[in-house]
């Protein structure tokens, strides 16, 4: 897999080789930052990654200039492929790597983040809740995102505190974008 475009433009970043993690393919990717350069600007956004996976989708934030980024990501062994990704993109000071359940991260951590990736296993029973538990806990700075990669099966209800929209569906993937209420967007 290989990061779109900015200063690691080309390079590849290392993954699990089988298929406990299931890496957004280059075409989500590209959809979701073609999407996202008309709504934020990069330059010194801090960005969580939760369910990092592969880290691919905060790695392209980085690579488009975001400031910071915090992948959060469960599983060891991806882990591990996160901090070598890290040091062959030479950026281990730009990044946190978090070894924890991403649902418990919501409601530990006191950060706030102008962009938030969330690509939770299909089998994950709890993605319908991760807007509420992002939004309970203020995570998002004013104008951030909240972007979740997920399957059709998943319905989103509104919440006090966030709206959601616009969607995108890739095949068997849906990406659903969600802001702060506040933002008046």
């Amino acid at each position: 897999m290989r990061i779109i475009t900015g200063m690691y433009r080309g390079r590849t970043l290392k993954t699990v080789p089988d298929l406990s993690v299931r890496p957004a393919t280059g075409r989500v990717r590209q959809t979701i930052f073609d999407m996202l350069v008309n709504r934020i600007d990069f330059d010194g956004l801090s960005v969580l990654d939760a369910f990092a996976g592969s880290g691919s989708l905060g790695f392209e934030a980085l690579s488009r200039g975001a400031r910071r980024t915090t992948f959060v990501e469960a599983e060891s062994r991806a882990a591990e492929f996160i901090i070598e990704n890290a040091q062959a993109l030479g950026c281990t000071d730009d990044v946190e790597i978090v070894q924890m359940d991403a649902m418990a991260y919501f409601t530990a951590t006191p950060g706030r983040y102008g962009l938030i990736f969330a690509d939770p296993p299909y089998a994950f029973s709890g993605t319908a809740s991760i807007p509420g538990s992002v939004f309970s806990a203020s995570l998002l700075q004013p104008g951030g995102y909240l972007v979740i990669e997920h399957s059709p099966a998943v319905l989103f209800a509104e919440g006090p505190g966030y709206v959601r929209g616009p969607s995108k569906k890739f095949g068997r993937t849906i990406v659903t974008f969600f802001h702060n209420r506040e933002d008046g967007r």
